[in-house]
């Protein structure tokens, strides 16, 4: 792939698409939205094209507010959307993973169509990229970004025209692009975090505690694995309880799993060869982190058979 030709190619795309009607880019921080934010902003300006970063309460730690300042240094201006109610409302109660994201994805829609109808815009510019759509279509998991290639159509049934820029693009060729628009590295080297957030990372049930376990739990994790440089890595919270000893005594508490994994594409992986000196210090810090924790495991298990994330 040319990476500027592509650029230049996706622009005059934007442009003729969009035309002289406004629209909204869906914006996550990850590097294929980033991406998509940028080539839409160059094709059609500031001036028609909102940047909306949607705070479901599934993002990881302080995340809203570094990508809306990430973006103002490049002249870019984010709007959040507080949408965690809304979000928290819509997984109550649900325990199925496909339940789970096509309630995320009916959510994530809907709150957009409301930004789009009070923009008057008519355009929703998302970063789809072609694993997504390969998954999808083949059932392994439904991804919340997926709307007119399995038969939904967003103009019926949310008010605006979906548009993707990057779909026949693996991971690698947008960080290529990403780069090439000028990215901080921060971003086009970000690894992968799933469309559903934190909500694909918790078994079970979805609720603001439970996912503020992960949460801290992922934070953990990042920091300690960085050096490694793995393709992605996270804490996943499971649904059962283990028993620990708490002075003495038993008690009942959380099950977290660490999960590191190398991939070109996220079509395969295998888990990382992390150092045993890295996986206890791990363990020690969630513990120590989260006292209603009792146990913390690595898993091993390679892309096929297991999905990277869990849900």
């Amino acid at each position: 792939m040319k990476v500027r030709q592509f650029i230049e190619d996706k622009i005059v795309d934007i442009k003729k698409t969009v035309g002289d009607e406004s629209a909204i880019s869906a914006l996550s921080g990850g590097v294929d939205s980033s991406a998509c934010t940028v080539l839409a902003h160059r094709a059609i300006g500031g001036g028609r094209l909102k940047v909306i970063f949607i705070d479901d309460g599934l993002m990881r730690e302080g995340e809203p507010r570094q990508v809306q300042e990430t973006f103002g240094k490049l002249g870019i201006k984010v709007d959040i959307v507080d949408a965690q109610a809304e979000f928290f409302r819509a997984l109550a109660g649900k325990l199925d993973p496909e339940e789970k994201r096509k309630a995320f994805r009916q959510t994530f829609y809907t709150v957009f169509g409301r930004e789009v109808l009070k923009s008057r815009a008519r355009f929703l510019v998302q970063g789809t990229i072609a694993a997504d759509i390969i998954e999808t279509k083949g059932g392994v998991k439904t991804q919340h970004n997926i709307l007119e290639q399995i038969g939904i159509d967003p103009e019926k049934g949310f008010g605006f025209k979906v548009v993707e820029p990057i779909k026949e693009l693996f991971k690698p060729e947008v960080r290529r692009v990403a780069k090439e628009l000028g990215l901080p590295e921060s971003v086009y080297r970000r690894m992968p975090f799933p469309g559903p957030g934190l909500m694909a990372r918790v078994l079970g049930e979805v609720t603001p505690e439970r996912v503020a376990i992960v949460r801290k739990a992922n934070v953990v994790v990042e920091q300690e694995i960085r050096k490694l440089a793995p393709f992605q890595a996270f804490a996943v919270l499971l649904n059962d309880m283990g028993t620990g000893v708490e002075e003495g005594r038993r008690k009942f508490g959380h099950i977290i799993i660490i999960r590191s994994v190398e991939s070109r594409d996220a079509m395969k992986a295998r888990p990382t060869p992390v150092p045993w000196d890295v996986l206890m210090k791990m363990s020690r810090r969630i513990v120590k982190a989260i006292p209603s924790v009792t146990r913390v495991a690595y898993e091993l298990t390679p892309k096929p058979p297991a999905t990277i994330e869990y849900i």
